[in-house]
């Protein structure tokens, strides 16, 4: 796996051959003489939930609807409640509640859980908070699973090294690895990045992405805090609001527009950002920002520029805008190109979520499993890069972030009583690159 900047000249093939169309049939059908080779139509695949929240449910819900031959046999959160009410919810869902199969011996509470869960099962799905990832994804691929796994990899830079090594491990290894960049399991999507791949907005020369929403999990005030509950199981509670563990809200919701940048730009990571950014709403605790511009920059001149705010009462959107030599792809409620080759999406939506899951499945059981390791570590570490540049005020590069030894999350969170040194709200001027 490579994850150096290419040159200009090769640009144009690389978009070409990495963002080619697929589909579940399609698939299916490509890879029919090996079929068996991994799971045959009729071999059982036991499925496990690492992070009970909302992702992870939906995601234990698409996987199951994806493959019939699928069951849900463990689950793991740590905290009980998460877990309960997922399972709970899970055996409600009447089309797939006969293939939910999780006693008691597999419903697994605590730090330690993604472990036991892995252990159980043949395909793992990760969706703890993003600050786990990289640990969960070392595990999941040495445990030799197939994996689903939640955007983004990682919330620093060493969480990105590790997880990293775990997709290298991975290469090869005959076993699914399908990232949570949903946008890229979506119709409309898909065929406006194919045509823009294949020149028909002419060379890109700008790229204008926005995710301007309001607070995702605001932060609850002191007073609302539970008597005997530990640092860390507070921040954890309420993970979304420190950077550790959510990686603030550029490399946690945004990275979805970072996604759409590097996706039109063929996942060539840019040479270089800067940034701004700060807290305008006061919080009640927690480090993370609430609004980040970037401003990235490719090797060949090419320009991606980023707006991400968390703001309420803001004007709200989640758009993109592609400026070729001849012509503009744009997201904008609706997908369509503009100039000398005009074209909207005029064919049916689909269910990027449920996609995501129909494909993996569909690749496991056709013996050639997906592998997004590569592009979905070049989106998170341009997320991280762009985060960081907002931080400290620097102008980063793709190398300085690339050798950056930078640890968010300490690396030995065995219990709840664990002391975690949550860094201050950074202030840009002030707080160092690392």
């Amino acid at each position: 796996m490579s994850l150096t900047p290419a040159s200009d000249a090769s640009r144009r093939d690389f978009l070409k051959t990495s963002t080619v169309i697929s589909t579940t049939s399609a698939l299916a059908a490509s890879f029919g003489g090996n079929a068996r080779a991994f799971a045959a139509e009729d071999d059982v695949l036991k499925v496990g939930l690492v992070g009970c929240g909302g992702r992870g449910s939906g995601a234990a819900l698409q996987a199951l609807r994806a493959d019939s031959q699928t069951k849900l046999v463990a689950m793991g959160d740590a905290f009980e409640d998460n877990l309960e009410r997922s399972l709970k919810n899970l055996k409600a869902t009447d089309d797939i509640a006969a293939q939910v199969e999780v006693d008691e011996d597999h419903q697994f509470v605590g730090l330690d859980a993604y472990q036991k869960v892995i252990d159980a099962v043949d395909v793992v799905l990760l969706a703890s908070p993003p600050g786990f990832r990289p640990q969960h994804l070392m595990a999941a691929v040495e445990a030799g699973k197939h994996i689903f796994t939640e955007k983004p990899m990682a919330t620093d830079f060493g969480g990105a090294k590790l997880a990293m090594e775990a997709v290298r491990k991975a290469e090869g290894n005959g076993k699914a690895m399908v990232a949570g960049f949903c946008w890229r399991y979506d119709t409309p999507r898909r065929e406006l990045f194919q045509r823009m791949a294949d020149g028909q907005i002419g060379d890109i020369r700008t790229v204008y992405g926005t995710y301007l929403t309001g607070p995702v999990k605001p932060m609850p005030t002191a007073e609302t805090r539970p008597e005997g509950l530990t640092d860390l199981e507070w921040m954890v509670r309420n993970w979304y609001n420190f950077c550790f563990l959510s990686g603030d809200g550029l490399v946690e919701q945004a990275c979805h527009t970072v996604d759409w940048l590097m996706w039109t730009m063929g996942d060539v990571p840019p040479v270089s950002c800067t940034a701004v950014g700060g807290r305008q709403i006061p919080a009640h605790g927690g480090n993370i920002f609430d609004h980040i511009e970037v401003n990235y920059l490719w090797d060949n001149g090419t320009r991606g520029f980023l707006a991400q705010r968390q703001i309420p009462g803001c004007h709200n959107e989640n758009y993109l805008d592609v400026l070729g030599t001849q012509g503009a792809g744009q997201i904008r409620g609706r997908v369509s190109i503009e100039g000398a080759s005009p074209w909207r999406f005029k064919g049916d939506n689909n269910d990027m979520y449920q996609t995501e899951h129909n494909e993996m499945f569909a690749s496991i059981r056709a013996g050639a499993p997906i592998n997004d390791g590569a592009r979905m570590m070049t989106s998170t570490i341009a997320a991280i890069m762009g985060r960081e540049a907002a931080y400290t005020g620097k102008q980063l590069t793709w190398e300085q972030a690339m050798s950056s030894e930078q640890m968010l999350i300490p690396s030995d969170l065995h219990d709840w009583s664990t002391t975690v040194d949550v860094r201050p709200t950074p202030r840009p001027g002030v707080t160092p690159f690392v």
